[in-house]
């Protein structure tokens, strides 16, 4: 039993160091310019087919990676959530689409490279289907937070609703991604923390909600 127990554990230090290792490569250099062998080397691994062995396909990889922050950026939105119960303040809501991803890469430490390995996989449309596939399964505070922001925008065509989410998606990302890059290469930041990057993304993202609809003759 102690044996099969050492094995399993040192079977999943294996795995969590492939998924460190694959994350950060991807984040730098892109999914697809980065080879099986080379994330078995950045773990230290010997044996070059061990992504293969213990995840199967890229795909399966890049799966894994995604479930790997997915439920405990699901801990972070539902507990927001549940603080703003029924509130009918569109920046609550707001809100709750912005921290679960900062309070997350803020957990995470120095250096991170969640943020710019999501932007690497959104940009490619195979892979952003396996991400929006994973979230609808681990992250079912989704469904809550779309119906809040729909409650205090009923006057707001869907077509109008549908673009001014992928914008709010757009914005959270890639200003996480100007955020950690900048952490890691020991660069200036506009804001001094996570929370007050929260903060400024808040602002914006309610005033775009808030913008105007323009009709188009």
């Amino acid at each position: 039993m102690a044996d099969r127990m050492r094995q399993d554990e040192r079977v999943a230090a294996t795995r969590e160091a492939l998924l460190s290792a694959a994350e950060r490569l991807f984040a730098e250099r892109g999914v697809y310019a980065v080879a099986n062998r080379q994330i078995s080397e950045a773990a230290g691994q010997g044996n070059n087919a061990a992504v293969s062995y213990h995840f199967g396909t890229k795909v399966d990889l890049v799966r894994a990676l995604v479930r790997r922050h997915a439920e405990q950026i699901e801990g972070i939105r539902t507990r927001l959530l549940a603080e703003i119960g029924d509130s009918v303040e569109l920046r609550d809501w707001v809100a709750c689409a912005v921290r679960p991803t900062t309070e997350h890469l803020e957990a995470l430490g120095r250096p991170s490279w969640y943020a710019r390995f999501i932007a690497q996989v959104t940009a490619d449309p195979a892979l952003y289907a396996i991400v929006t596939e994973e979230f609808s399964v681990t992250a079912p505070s989704m469904r809550v937070l779309k119906e809040g922001l729909n409650r205090c925008l009923p006057d707001l065509p869907a077509e109008v609703y549908a673009e001014r989410s992928a914008m709010t998606r757009h914005l959270i990302t890639q200003m996480s991604v100007e955020r950690e890059r900048a952490l890691a290469d020991n660069a200036p930041t506009s804001r001094a923390t996570w929370h007050e990057a929260a903060t400024g993304l808040i602002d914006a993202i309610v005033a775009l909600w808030r913008a105007p609809v323009t009709r188009v003759p």
